[in-house]
């Protein structure tokens, strides 16, 4: 009896062996403000065979301090430099794979029964058109299209008589939620987000020039450094990809 347990059990263990496991899918940290691309991009990558990618997606900041903390996953794509340099800086990236797959704009939105429409340059008065309601865009101090308001407001003039009236959120699509639900009476997001909702307007594009450059860049992780991800990220940064990121509003860095 225990010749055959024995027997059994070197039987399993060499089918096992004999064997591959199945490979996880990717597994894809990206900026909430990708949301529509990122689905779009996992579509087409099942649909040429490969498994379709695991989506986690989330504030730059949030996403960036789990990678740190040490979260799994295949890539990062962020909304800004600044929170791939710290993911770099924590050593969680794979060497020499970082790559810019996108740009976008920033703009300012309301409500979509809200009519209002406005050129913003120098002298536009944010706390004036929000008529001394709040606004709201991501938290400066950390999420990317917060930065990004706060510089364009900070070169308009504008940013000292606005930042009272702020309703700090958590991410993008946060923001886009508050004026959805007419919580702000504005709000600064990115092109995308205008696009992807039926319920805000653009009111105003803020002018490229008063802010920094908006860019996307993405990066293969340490943790999950394969060569399905490699090519994952190449299909982002190739013609499929951008035509993906195009159609959803993005422009091409």
């Amino acid at each position: 009896m225990t010749q055959f347990l024995r027997h059994g059990v070197r039987l399993v263990l060499g089918l096992m062996l004999a064997t591959p496991l199945a490979a996880a899918p990717l597994r894809i940290h990206a900026a909430s403000s990708l949301t529509e691309a990122m689905n779009g991009a996992a579509d087409a990558w099942a649909g040429a065979g490969h498994e379709r990618p695991v989506l986690v997606l989330a504030g730059s900041p949030v996403l960036a301090r789990q990678i740190i903390a040490g979260a799994p996953g295949s890539l990062f794509v962020s909304a800004d430099r600044e929170w791939m340099a710290a993911v770099a800086v924590a050593g969680a990236l794979a060497p020499r794979s970082e790559r810019v797959i996108a740009g976008n704009r920033l703009v300012l939105v309301v409500p979509a029964t809200d009519r209002r429409r406005v050129r913003i340059g120098s002298g536009f008065d944010l706390a004036a058109f929000a008529g001394g309601g709040r606004w709201t865009t991501g938290d400066p101090d950390s999420v990317p299209v917060g930065r990004y308001a706060r510089a364009a407001l900070t070169s308009l003039g504008a940013w000292a008589a606005a930042e009272p009236q702020l309703a700090r959120a958590e991410n993008v699509r946060a923001a886009l939620a508050f004026v959805e639900r007419g919580a702000a009476a504005a709000g600064i997001v990115y092109a995308t987000d205008a696009r992807a909702s039926a319920r805000v307007a653009v009111a105003g594009v803020f002018p490229a020039a008063s802010h920094p450059p908006i860019v996307y860049p993405a990066a293969v992780l340490k943790s999950g450094d394969t060569a399905e991800a490699r090519a994952f990220l190449a299909f982002l940064a190739g013609p499929r990809g951008r035509a993906i990121l195009r159609a959803q509003g993005f422009t091409t860095p």
